[in-house]
């Protein structure tokens, strides 16, 4: 850029608005901020896919700085047409430059690409939600069903358990002893509680021999 301008000094009068001119001659490397502004022309229309065609000039595109320094785009002319043909919203870009040469980036924002940001979700999200739904249908299958009156819980009665615990009395057919070994096994047995006997079927109704 530097011989460019030493060569044609017409050339950034013709490429380069009056701003753009006060602000790169201001600088200690005027050569280096022309050389990024007019990289940032030529992203601009790489943005917008046309080009330095269908009428569009270099001066229709202006490289500005707000008051923090930072740069933006400002369209005329056939530029500021097209883009406004294509529904572009925003033009951001960046620049950056070294000793040997200059680099710019922009992007082409439209009011479709807008719209589709604002539907997107976040993924994150998203799988948050999912979780949440599946670890819910997991406690809706997992959970015990409530028990009906016929199958209330309680402590079961074992009935092989419940006749060996008491004492029964045996019949006469039972009996296999002669009648006096009998009557000292009864005497010498222990007693069966009131309470035991009173359970016992075959103590309210004894057989007789």
């Amino acid at each position: 850029m530097k011989a460019i301008l030493a060569r044609t000094p017409s050339f950034a009068t013709r490429v380069f608005s009056d701003e753009e001119r006060a602000y790169c001659e201001g600088t200690a490397s005027p050569e280096v901020h022309f050389a990024t502004r007019f990289a940032a022309k030529e992203a601009v229309v790489k943005a917008l896919g046309t080009g330095f065609s269908r009428g569009i000039g270099v001066r229709d595109i202006e490289v500005r700085r707000n008051a923090k320094g930072r740069p933006y785009v400002v369209l005329s002319g056939r530029a500021k047409e097209i883009a406004h043909e294509q529904g572009v919203r925003e033009l951001p870009i960046s620049l950056s430059f070294t000793h040997a040469e200059a680099v710019a980036c922009a992007m082409a924002i439209t009011e479709d690409s807008l719209r589709a940001a604002e539907k997107r979700v976040d993924p994150m999200e998203e799988l948050s939600k999912q979780f949440k739904e599946a670890r819910s249908m997991l406690d809706e299958i997992g959970e015990p069903p409530a028990p009906s009156a016929a199958k209330a819980p309680g402590p079961s009665i074992d009935a092989s358990a419940s006749s060996a615990a008491e004492p029964s009395v045996p019949s006469a057919a039972e009996v296999s002893e002669p009648v006096g070994a009998a009557a000292l096994s009864a005497t010498e047995a222990p007693e069966p509680s009131t309470e035991s006997a009173a359970k016992s079927p075959s103590d309210e109704a004894p057989a007789t021999s």
